[in-house]
């Protein structure tokens, strides 16, 4: 475990970049540092900023990786960490983590509260939920219910989504279960297997779960061809309309401008709302039904290379990016009662990850083109995944 979680306090740094013939200055402040893989975050009625770090596994059990050769290793080193009137600190530790080499890790995913402040956290995967008796660790692919936010490792599992994966299978794939993030409405949890290709929701009174939506493969250009690509769905929000909206991050080939959002529709058929984007890691809407998208990758391709981008999609479709610098493999973000932006960058490396903010305010944004030229352009280049499944 990290012994150094410092709340940063130099102060905030100007970055300056070109777009084009546009400069962009943009303000991003650090507010927590050296975080073990930062995923998903959101804000507490108290006021304060929890973020889950997916940890850096440890010395085993092991199970093989999707890396020919290596193999992914557990250690209890998740955690969920406060950030309040300038103190970083985690309050549940304990959590079950995976990682290769301490990269590539898969632990606690994402964070939220329901309507009486109980915090739920969810535990991803990103392997065959039969592995978990290997690992002799039950919790992974699991929604927990967080006991106290007061330090120790109390939680129970009220769900188990890597179950329902391992006996159901909905999109009929190979068996994958990589839970990676949730919303809560009501008494119902909406959670994004990104694994399982599918969209659940979980009953918190007796974790009953049930099928929303598959998303099915498509077939993609690669290399003068066309293969199967899977969807892999990594967020879901809620619209202004009421109903739920997943974005994809896609798996291989990784294109560029591969990346879809769909609107669930009440019979849970996914329709297309968006499309042109790549490897979305998030998305949420404001109060003025403005969706804004976060990237983590721009370019897509062999190593998904490139800083990540945070872009604003109007309702009338026209897009605009806010961020186009400053972001290093993003994972989530969410919107802030000030109207700022928090953001979990560097979210695959143990010890690296941090929580940015960003005001948007004086920073000069670019509209993106609306045609379908410009949002549709693909590029076909192969990768081999680091995120979420191969």
């Amino acid at each position: 475990m990290l012994k150094n979680m410092a709340l940063a306090v130099v102060g905030a740094s100007v970055i300056t970049l070109g777009i084009g013939n546009a400069i962009q200055a943009v303000t991003l402040e650090v507010v927590a540092s050296n975080l073990d893989s930062p995923r998903g975050l959101t804000f507490g009625a108290d006021g304060a900023l929890y973020v889950t770090e997916a940890g850096r596994g440890g010395a085993g059990p092991c199970i093989p990786s999707f890396i020919p050769g290596e193999e992914a290793c557990y250690g209890p080193t998740g955690a969920l960490t406060r950030i309040q009137t300038g103190t970083v600190e985690r309050v549940v530790t304990g959590l079950p983590s995976l990682a290769i080499n301490g990269t590539d890790v898969n632990g606690p995913s994402d964070i939220a509260f329901d309507s009486t402040g109980q915090p739920y956290v969810l535990v991803g995967l990103g392997s065959n939920p039969a592995n978990r008796s290997v690992l002799g660790v039950p919790d992974f692919g699991k929604l927990l219910k967080i006991d106290a936010l007061e330090g120790g490792s109390s939680w129970t599992a009220i769900a188990d989504v890597a179950g329902f994966e391992a006996t159901n299978n909905p999109d009929g794939g190979e068996v994958d279960s990589n839970p990676y993030a949730f919303l809560i409405q009501g008494n119902a949890a909406y959670v994004a297997d990104a694994g399982g290709n599918d969209l659940l929701k979980v009953n918190l009174s007796d974790g009953g779960i049930s099928l929303e939506s598959v998303f099915e493969e498509r077939l993609v250009p690669f290399m003068g061809s066309e293969i199967p690509m899977q969807s892999v769905p990594t967020s879901v929000a809620l619209g202004p309309d009421g109903a739920l909206y997943v974005g994809q991050l896609t798996g291989f080939p990784f294109p560029e401008g591969g990346a879809r959002i769909y609107r669930i529709g009440d019979d849970g058929t996914p329709e297309v709302y968006a499309e042109g984007f790549t490897t979305i890691a998030d998305l949420n809407f404001d109060d003025d039904g403005n969706l804004y998208v976060l990237e983590y990758s721009t370019n897509g391709g062999p190593s998904l290379s490139g800083g990540g981008a945070l872009i604003r999609y109007a309702p009338n479709g026209t897009r605009t990016t806010l961020l186009a610098d400053g972001l290093t493999n993003p994972t989530a973000f969410t919107l802030g009662p000030d109207g700022d932006f928090y953001i979990a960058n560097k979210g695959f490396v143990a010890g690296q990850g941090e929580v940015v903010r960003y005001n948007p305010q004086g920073s000069t944004s670019v509209p993106e083109p609306t045609t379908i030229f410009g949002l549709l352009a693909i590029a076909t280049t192969g990768a081999t995944s680091r995120l979420l499944r191969q």
